[in-house]
């Protein structure tokens, strides 16, 4: 019985997760030049189609909304048919943008909508019967109250917390406009395994720069972006759309190169998601 027991707990503290699995460099040499085309090359690349993204389908959806927030609603996968049933969940990670037309629009299909936002004044407020709001803010750690600074931050979690203290097992679509803290995020989502909770994931990634707590040379922080985006490929998530925003600096890592724009919306549907 105690050898049982130690084996249960040698296996527990295996499978926690403390670094992504780094890809091999594009070249034989570290370049940036080789990585960056490589990166530009995945995340322009649909990885699995998608007929049906057009959201003039959903009840009061306008076409107002200012960026492309683009699900999959091919009826193959399950967001559908839990769109039609009533019991779809959205999670909408934000910072004070005011573009909320896709959140509306999908409380107003019937989806149970969070949007999550640390500007908001109150801490929490319902916005018609399928709406809130919350003075949240997701992070890739939860606050630490030994520590002075983090005190200052007791409204910032991980998502896997808030899940937790919600009572929600599943989101059928992650959204996130948080800029430049996806990149930590997204890996805290992997590591956790909260990523296999979710059912489609709409991220905007801005590529201006390596994003907040992202460190290394240039081609080391590509090479970081293009491990994190394998690993959701490998946790069997398909990217379906690819949004490049030409009304943003055509920036890549602070330099005018590789015709890349410093902000892409990204678009995967979990492809074991039921």
């Amino acid at each position: 019985m105690i050898k049982g027991k130690l084996d249960t707990t040698c296996l527990a503290i295996e499978t926690v997760r403390w670094h992504i699995e780094l890809q091999p460099w594009a070249s034989p040499t570290p370049s940036l030049n080789y990585e960056a085309l490589r990166f530009l090359k995945y995340i322009s690349t649909s990885q699995i189609s998608c007929e049906h993204m057009n959201l003039n389908s959903l009840k009061g959806y306008s076409e107002t909304s200012k960026k492309p927030w683009s699900i999959c609603l091919d009826e193959r996968f399950g967001l559908i048919h839990r769109i039609r049933s009533k019991q779809c969940r959205l999670y909408s990670l934000g910072l004070g943008n005011d573009d909320n037309q896709f959140e509306m629009s999908m409380a107003n299909s019937g989806c149970e909508v969070h949007r999550f936002d640390p500007s908001i004044k109150s801490a929490h407020i319902q916005e018609g019967r399928h709406l809130w709001y919350h003075r949240l803010s997701i992070d890739w750690r939860d606050p630490n109250p030994a520590i002075a600074t983090h005190k200052l931050h007791s409204n910032t979690k991980k998502l896997g917390t808030i899940l937790n203290e919600f009572g929600h097992h599943k989101i059928d679509v992650l959204k996130a406009d948080v800029e430049s803290a996806e990149w930590k995020i997204l890996e805290n989502l992997i590591l956790e395994g909260v990523v296999e909770q979710i059912g489609q994931l709409v991220f905007e990634v801005h590529v201006h720069w390596p994003g907040f707590e992202v460190s290394g040379n240039d081609s080391t922080v590509v090479r970081y972006w293009y491990s994190l985006l394998r690993e959701l490929e490998l946790k069997d998530f398909r990217l379906f759309h690819t949004y490049k925003d030409l009304s943003k600096p055509q920036m890549f890592l602070k330099k005018e190169a590789f015709n890349a724009s410093s902000c892409y919306t990204l678009s995967w549907v979990n492809t074991r998601w039921k």
